[in-house]
């Protein structure tokens, strides 16, 4: 058995195990509109050190994102590290658990990404951040809808008070929940017009590192054609932020409707 056989039959034993409570988290969210479902324990504690341990600890390599919307590394450029890291990636991607997570979800026809675009590894340092925000709507090729972004992370000993967790929010930002972003747990979420979320400022020494996927399919969550970028708001009391945010993604939407480009293209994984 490949190591991504190995990693494969990891997740889906431990999705197989858990559906029908995952089932019920995903149809009843709380404090929140957006879907999601999240699960710990998905493998092995030494596979979970050895992915952290793969993740270089300065962030070499990866590409830096830094504006008043976030702060983050990420890297699609999977060759470059201990293959470990592509391993557990595409295990996300692989048909079979696609389809398991799918039954869970309720959603037919959703496929992968193999180009990793926006995907990939992912790293937050000390002050790191995500304002809330609502992901760009489609794939590289604007062929697909985004549907579901697959989160699976491994930094050690992680906890509500180092920060960089996974915050979901009510449809006009004001309320939130926060999903640490514990080790060897997943998470499953819904991305539309309204999954409005965001990742807390980091406050720990040490790198939050997750393995990221996204799910697209060629039918709309609402049934009906539309396209944005990546646009983000600011968190409640921001209010010049959030001014800033409305006028930032008007211009970028509409330049990116006039050239036909988003963000992320660029570093697709070729």
């Amino acid at each position: 058995m490949s190591r991504a056989d190995e990693l494969k039959s990891y997740i889906i034993e431990s999705l197989k195990q858990g559906e029908t409570e995952l089932k019920k988290q995903w149809d009843s969210p709380k404090g929140t509109k957006t879907k999601y479902f999240f699960l710990d324990q998905i493998m092995p504690l030494e596979v979970i050190e050895e992915l952290y341990s793969a993740f270089p600890k300065d962030g070499n390599g990866f590409f830096s994102r830094k504006s008043f919307r976030e702060q983050k590394r990420t890297s699609a450029h999977l060759s470059k590290y201990n293959s470990i890291l592509a391993d557990c990636t595409f295990a996300f991607q692989d048909p079979e658990v696609i389809n398991v997570i799918s039954n869970i979800v309720g959603m037919s026809e959703i496929e992968p990404d193999p180009l990793l675009y926006a995907g990939g590894l992912s790293m937050m340092f000390k002050n790191d951040f995500l304002n809330p925000h609502i992901d760009n709507s489609h794939d590289s090729t604007r062929e697909k809808y985004r549907r579901l972004n697959i989160l699976f992370y491994v930094s050690p000993d992680w906890t509500l008070e180092n920060g960089g967790n996974l915050e979901l929010w009510n449809d006009n930002q004001t309320e939130s929940i926060e999903i640490v972003s514990k080790a060897n747990r997943l998470i499953a979420m819904e991305t539309n017009k309204k999954s409005w979320h965001s990742v807390s400022k980091v406050v720990a020494e040490s790198p939050r590192c997750c393995v990221s996927n996204y799910y697209f399919s060629m039918a709309s969550p609402n049934k009906r054609e539309y396209f944005h970028v990546t646009s983000f708001t600011g968190r409640p009391g921001e209010y010049v932020k959030r001014f800033i945010s409305y006028t930032d993604n008007f211009l970028r939407n509409s330049v990116s409707k006039t050239l036909g480009f988003g963000r992320g293209k660029s570093q697709v994984n070729k």
